[in-house]
């Protein structure tokens, strides 16, 4: 296919994008699964995935065909593919390319053949693709890129679906934390904190402890975490269902005990089940919107996740 010039790639906007729909490292879903068997069988190839790429990552949320949750990111064809928003990459045949001939991994799988197209989201940024991989040179018809083009935007229409119902369950959280808050300290009100807490890469937790094993780690997270606050100063806890994530309102802007008690649970979830647990915090004092500071909680977790990787 004839490529059109890259577009203006901005990794940081880039990556905000990928962080918001809060998808990297989450469990498996029917859904996403039901994507890639259709993509492997309309394609008519052997592998298929969904992958997102993330800072020094390819992570699938899913495939066929293929073993492993994820790859490194200078070895990801989809890193090529997503320079291009609008176009679907399609090379014949990965061993006549000079980018791939020499890829580690796709010598490895045997890989031949590549077609996969963006995942682009509503503000323009591509945070991953629908690929489809074959052992054998080759190209689609163009009732087949079609059928890849419509699943992407299917895809996207699925995340960011549930980064909406995500939201709104935020929103809720967060609502209901500072009422909490200006009731049990109505002297202080206005004066409070939010912190985010997100358990990584919950599907490999999830592989390697079991579905169990991961709902007890969960539970002891949400107990421990709940035994750092002081509910006195209205401070509360709150789980967004099906994730690893954790949002607290703190009942004030003075939280640094708090937050050290936070941090103590989090070395021991890693040391105890080798779970990473990371934070963003923000706090405000004036009439700055709840909005406003879980955001700037959100880009300090983004930034703890940089400096992770």
């Amino acid at each position: 296919m004839t490529a059109s010039p890259t577009a203006t790639f901005d990794e940081a906007e880039r990556q905000r994008a990928l962080d918001a729909l809060h998808i990297v490292g989450s469990l498996p879903e029917p859904a996403y699964d039901d994507i890639v068997k259709v993509a492997a069988a309309v394609c008519g190839t052997p592998m298929a995935l969904v992958t997102l790429i993330d800072r020094d990552r390819q992570w699938f949320k899913a495939r066929t065909g293929l073993d492993g949750i994820q790859t490194e990111r200078n070895v990801a064809v989809c890193d090529h593919a997503i320079r291009q928003p609008t176009q679907l990459m399609e090379v014949g045949d990965l061993t006549q390319d000079a980018r791939f001939a020499d890829n580690p991994v796709l010598k490895d799988i045997g890989a031949r053949f590549y077609a996969g197209m963006p995942l682009v989201t509503e503000s323009g940024a591509a945070v991953g693709s629908v690929c489809v991989v074959d052992l054998n040179p080759r190209e689609l018809n163009s009732t087949q890129r079609e059928a890849l083009q419509a699943l992407a935007r299917l895809t996207m229409t699925l995340m960011e679906g549930r980064s909406r119902e995500r939201d709104q369950q935020v929103a809720s959280i967060l609502d209901h934390g500072v009422a909490e808050e200006a009731a049990a300290a109505p002297d202080a009100a206005g004066a409070y904190s939010v912190v985010i807490m997100e358990l990584q890469d919950l599907s490999e937790l999830a592989q390697r402890l079991g579905d169990r094993g991961l709902d007890r780690q969960l539970q002891q997270l949400d107990q421990a975490l709940e035994q750092c606050l002081q509910p006195d100063r209205g401070d509360s806890i709150n789980r967004v269902s099906g994730s690893g994530e954790f949002i607290a309102v703190l009942g004030s802007s003075d939280v640094e005990d708090t937050l050290t008690r936070f941090k103590q649970v989090a070395r021991e979830a890693n040391q105890n089940a080798g779970a990473t647990l990371l934070l963003g915090a923000a706090s405000t004092s004036t009439a700055e919107s709840t909005t406003a500071v879980f955001l700037r909680a959100d880009q300090a977790l983004s930034a703890a996740k940089d400096a992770l990787r």
